[in-house]
């Protein structure tokens, strides 16, 4: 990992330990393990609620048990943690890319600009896909841009290629058409 996101993995990490604490304080106390009644009981109620009570509502919307809302928010941490490394990371490779297509000319900037559509079109990809296993379709007010960018090729690929029982290949298709239109068009740059 670069030097420069070392401060930044400190604080995820920081962060993960800090949800993992008031998750165990949290469960202890809505289990029962230590009375919600007592002084120690309060302050720790008093010292999580606002964190974790959010997460309880949505869960408890959803149909899940509320005594395990503190273990959701350290998953949904990490999930974000992991997610914000890997976006700075990849930003921080991005940024020395354009660094040094814009040093090189004409050529190797198209190559940058082929590899960041690929990216974006590729993450977008796994966003639609990763959101309907979890019931966030095409009119979830957050997926119509994920939509909007992958529709012009999954749908055309849709109507070729029919689901397979309760699996949809078309997306994984997509991917390899947009692979191999990555390879075409870096190979016509030269690169």
């Amino acid at each position: 990992m670069p030097d420069s996101l070392v401060p930044i993995r400190f604080a995820v990490l920081a962060l993960f330990a800090l949800a993992a604490l008031a998750a165990l304080a949290s469960w202890l106390v809505r289990a029962r393990y230590i009375s919600p009644f007592s002084g120690l009981g309060r302050t720790i109620r008093t010292a999580t609620d606002w964190i974790v009570k959010p997460v309880e509502r949505r869960l408890v919307r959803m149909g899940g048990n509320p005594v395990n809302a503190g273990w959701w928010l350290v998953i949904i941490v990490a999930v974000a943690g992991v997610i914000a490394l890997s976006f700075l990371g990849w930003l921080q490779g991005f940024m020395a890319e354009v660094r040094w297509s814009a040093a090189g000319g004409t050529r190797p900037l198209l190559a940058t600009l082929v590899r960041v559509a690929y990216s974006v079109l590729v993450f977008a990809l796994i966003v639609r896909v990763i959101g309907s296993w979890v019931g966030f379709f095409r009119y979830t007010r957050w997926m119509r841009p994920f939509y909007f960018l992958t529709d012009w090729l999954v749908e055309p690929i849709h109507r070729f290629v029919p689901p397979l029982g309760p699996f949809d290949i078309s997306p994984i298709v997509a991917l390899i058409v947009l692979w191999v239109l990555k390879a075409i068009l870096l190979a016509g740059l030269g690169f």
